[in-house]
C-alpha cells in the first residue's frame, strides 16, 4: 500500500503491518495509508478480523514529536482510533517491543491487545511535558482502573506484558512467533462471534472508583511534581474519565493537551528530549569502535566502587584495583551491600545479584589490568597522584587499551602527556553516586583518537548513561559553570541573606535543593581541598571546615543534622559566624530578595555557559543543558540554563549582569560576547556564527 504500510491476508484475517523505522512512529506518512487501509478492511465482507502489527524491533513506540506544535495533518491519531471503534469485526493489536504513547493509544482503539512476553506498554508523554492526547487518559482507566492508570500516566513508566495482562490491559500474552499466535487468536475470537465492545464503552475498570483515595494519590503525586504542570494535568484528565461522560472527558483531555503543548515547560522538555540524542552524535558517524570486553577500575572508594557497579550492571566484567587488600575488601563489601539493598527494595533479584557480583575480580596488582580494554582511574583528585597512576598504566596496559581518568577538574592533556600513548587517553567524569547518576561528561583531550572517543560514547549508552562530549578546561562544562554559579554565594551571605533563604530561592525556582544543602550533602571538605590546591579561599565555608563541619557526614555544616536524618536544620551558630565575618569586613546587612539571589547566581551560570560555547569546550548550547539537567538538578521544566536564558531573555540577563558588574567590579558579571550576540540574533547557534 505504501513504503510504510503493508497489507497481507492469512485466510480471512487481514494483517496491517506498520513499517516506519526505527520505532514505527505515527507520522503523517503512516497515518494516512493506515486510515485508508482500515476503512477498506472495515467494509470488506471477506475479512473476518483485523490485526495491527509492526515490522522491526518494536510496535509503535510513540507519535512523531517533531509534528508537535505544528498544524495537524489529518487524519490524526484521534481520528484513526475513532474510526477503529466503528469496526464491527474484531480488531487486535499485536504488540512486541514497546507500545508507548500514541502506540498504546492506537492499541486501545482495538477491541483486543495481544502481547509478546517481553513487551512493555506505557504512556510516557509526561516526560515531554504533555499528557496522552489520543484518548489514553480516558480509555486506559476503563481497563485497569483509575488509580493504576493515574500511576502509569503520571510516572510515564512502562509496565511489562505480564503486569499488563494481570491488570486487564492485555488480553493474552504469548512467547514465540507472535504473528502466528495473534492470527489464531483473532480467528478464534471472530469464530465465536460478537458483539465486540470498544474500550470507550467498557467500564469494568472504573467500577465504584473511590474518588477520595484517588484524590489523595493525585495530591501526593502533585507534591512530587515540584512545579511541573504536566503531572497535575494528567491527574485531572484521569479524574475526568471517572466523573464525566466519555466524550466530555475526551474533549477535556484534548483541551489540556493543547494547553500543555504550547507551554514553555513542554517546549523545554521536548528540547531536552532532542538535546540528549544530539549530544551523543559525533562527527564521522562511521568511525570504527574498539572492542571493550573487560573494564578495569582503579580505586574502590565511593567513586571507584560506583563506577565499577555501573559497568557490571551494563554486563561488563570488572577488575577492581586497590593499593591494599584491606582497602580492596572494604570496597568489595560496599559493593555487596549496595546490591543487597537493591534486593531488599525489590529492584533486583537475588539471582541477578549473584550474577553481578560474579562480574567482579579484585586485585592489588597492576599486572592484573593487562587484559582490560578500558581502564578507568578513580583515585585522589591530585595531579601528581594521577600522573603516577598513568605512568604505571603506560607500562602494563595492552596496546589499544583506552585509559580514562575520572577527574572532575584537572588538565587531561597534562595527564595524557605523562604517557607514551596520549591518543588512548580521555576523561570519563562520572557523577556521584556513579551507579545512579545518569550524566557522563566525556572529556576529549587534544590528542584523543577519534575511535577511542567514539568507543566510549557508544559504551556510555550501553551502561545507561547520558553522554556529553566536552573539551579540556578547569572543571570542564559542569563544574566550571558551578564555580560561576557559586561565586556570589558568600557575598550574598555576608550582605544579609541566610543559607535557608538562598536555598529556598533555589527550590522555589525548581531545583531539588539549594547550594548550601547540596554542599552539605556532597561534603564541604571536597570544595575546601580544591580551593587550597588552587590557592583560593572562602571565608565562611573555610571556617566551617576548620571547625570540622563538613556537612551531613559530620552532622554539621551550613546546617545541623540530627543523628540518622538528612533534614537540614538552620543553625544559629552559623548565622552568628556569618554576621561576625560581615562585621569584620564592615558590611552592613540588608534584606535580599529571591530575585536578586537568582540574578547573582544563575545569570553568571548562563554567562559562563556562553564563554564555554565561544571557546569550543561544548559543541552545542543544548549539550550544556543536558549536563546541567542530568548532572546538577537544573529544573527539567526550564530546559537547562541555556534554553532558560532564551525564555528569560538574553537582553534582560545582559542588563542585570552589567548592573552587577558596575556595582561590584567582579568579572563573573562581565557579559560574554556570545551572550550579546545571542541577544541580537535570538539563538545561540546564530550568535555563534554571527
Amino acid at each position: 500500500m505504501s513504503d510504510f504500510l503493508k497489507l497481507n491476508r492469512d485466510g480471512d484475517v487481514a494483517i496491517v503491518t506498520i513499517d516506519n523505522p526505527p520505532v514505527n512512529a505515527l507520522s503523517f506518512h503512516v497515518r494516512e495509508p493506515l486510515m485508508k487501509a482500515l476503512v477498506g478492511l472495515r467494509d470488506d465482507s471477506s475479512v473476518a478480523a483485523i490485526v495491527i502489527a509492526c515490522a522491526g524491533r518494536t510496535f509503535v513506540a510513540g507519535a512523531d514529536i517533531t509534528e508537535f506544535g505544528k498544524p495537524v495533518q489529518q487524519p490524526d491519531l484521534r481520528a484513526i482510533v475513532a474510526m477503529l471503534e466503528t469496526i464491527a469485526k474484531p480488531t487486535v493489536a499485536a504488540i512486541h517491543g514497546t507500545a508507548l504513547g500514541g502506540g498504546l493509544e492506537l492499541a486501545l482503539g482495538c477491541h483486543f491487545r495481544v502481547a509478546d512476553a517481553g513487551a512493555k506498554l506505557g504512556l510516557p508523554e509526561v516526560k515531554l511535558g504533555l499528557l496522552p492526547g489520543g484518548g489514553g487518559t480516558v480509555r486506559l482507566p476503563r481497563l485497569v482502573g483509575a488509580v493504576k492508570a493515574l500511576k502509569m500516566i503520571v510516572s510515564g513508566a512502562p509496565i511489562g506484558a505480564a503486569e499488563a495482562h494481570a491488570a486487564g490491559l492485555v488480553d493474552a500474552v504469548f512467547e514465540g512467533d507472535l504473528t502466528t499466535h495473534v492470527v489464531n487468536f483473532a480467528r478464534e475470537i471472530a469464530r465465536k462471534g460478537g458483539p465486540f465492545t470498544p474500550v470507550r464503552d467498557r467500564d469494568e475498570g472504573l467500577g465504584e472508583t473511590d474518588l477520595a483515595a484517588f484524590d489523595a494519590e493525585a495530591a501526593d503525586l502533585a507534591r512530587k511534581a515540584r512545579g511541573l504542570e504536566a503531572p497535575i494535568a494528567c491527574a485531572q484528565a484521569v479524574r475526568n474519565a471517572v466523573t464525566l461522560p466519555f466524550d466530555e472527558a475526551l474533549a477535556a483531555e484534548r483541551a489540556l493537551f493543547a494547553g500543555l503543548v504550547a507551554s514553555d515547560q513542554s517546549r523545554a522538555q521536548r528540547h531536552l528530549f532532542f538535546a540528549e540524542r544530539e549530544a551523543a552524535k559525533l562527527p564521522g558517524k562511521d568511525t570504527p569502535k574498539r572492542r571493550i570486553g573487560r573494564v578495569g577500575v582503579i580505586g574502590a572508594g565511593t567513586m571507584g566502587g560506583g563506577i565499577a557497579i555501573a559497568f557490571a550492571n551494563g554486563g561488563y566484567p570488572v577488575t577492581l584495583l586497590e593499593t591494599s587488600q584491606e582497602a580492596l575488601q572494604r570496597g568489595l563489601a560496599t559493593i555487596d551491600r549496595n546490591y543487597a539493598v537493591s534486593v531488599s527494595r525489590g529492584s533486583l533479584t537475588e539471582d541477578a545479584r549473584r550474577q553481578r557480583l560474579a562480574q567482579f575480580k579484585g586485585s592489588t596488582d597492576y599486572a592484573d589490568l593487562t587484559d582490560c580494554d578500558l581502564i578507568v582511574e578513580a583515585v585522589f583528585e591530585d595531579m601528581a597522584v594521577k600522573k603516577e597512576v598513568f605512568g604505571k598504566l603506560d607500562a602494563i596496559a595492552r596496546p589499544g587499551a583506552i585509559l580514562a581518568t575520572n577527574t572532575s577538574y584537572l588538565d587531561i592533556n597534562e595527564i595524557a602527556a605523562s604517557t607514551l600513548r596520549p591518543q588512548d587517553v580521555l576523561g570519563l567524569h562520572f557523577f556521584s553516586p556513579a551507579n545512579v547518576m545518569k550524566l557522563l561528561e566525556i572529556v576529549r583531550a587534544e590528542k584523543t583518537a577519534p575511535d577511542a572517543l567514539a568507543t566510549v560514547v557508544d559504551l556510555a549508552r550501553r551502561i545507561g548513561k547520558v553522554a556529553v562530549v566536552v573539551g579540556v578546561c578547569h572543571g570542564f562544562v559542569g563544574n566550571r559553570m558551578l564555580a560561576a554559579r557559586g561565586a556570589e554565594s558568600e557575598a550574598l551571605l555576608l550582605e544579609g541573606a541566610t543559607p535557608r533563604q538562598i536555598d529556598q530561592a533555589f527550590t522555589d525556582f525548581g531545583w531539588p535543593m539549594g547550594p548550601f544543602q547540596m554542599g552539605d550533602l556532597a561534603g564541604l571538605d571536597i570544595g575546601w581541598r580544591n580551593r587550597k590546591a588552587r590557592g583560593q579561599t572562602a571565608d565562611i565555608a573555610d571556617t566551617l571546615c576548620e571547625l570540622g563541619r563538613f556537612g551531613q557526614k559530620t552532622g554539621r555544616g551550613f546546617y545541623l543534622y540530627e543523628a540518622g536524618t538528612r533534614t537540614p536544620v538552620p543553625d544559629p551558630e552559623v548565622e552568628a559566624l556569618i554576621r561576625d565575618k560581615a562585621a569584620e569586613k564592615g558590611i552592613a546587612p540588608r534584606t535580599i530578595g529571591a530575585a536578586e539571589i537568582i540574578e547573582r547566581t544563575l545569570y553568571p551560570l548562563v554567562n559562563e555557559g556562553a564563554k564555554i560555547l565561544e571557546e569550543g569546550i561544548a559543541a552545542r548550547a543544548s549539550d550544556i543543558d543536558v549536563v546541567w539537567v542530568n548532572g546538577y538538578g537544573f529544573p527539567i521544566g526550564k530546559g537547562g540554563p541555556m534554553f532558560w536564558a532564551g525564555l528569560e531573555g538574553a537582553g534582560k540577563i545582559i542588563e542585570r549582569l552589567e548592573y552587577w558588574h558596575q556595582r561590584t567590579g567582579k568579572d563573573v558579571f562581565k557579559p560574554a560576547p556570545l551572550l550579546k550576540r545571542m541577544a541580537e540574533t535570538g539563538s545561540w547557534e546564530a550568535g555563534a556564527t554571527a
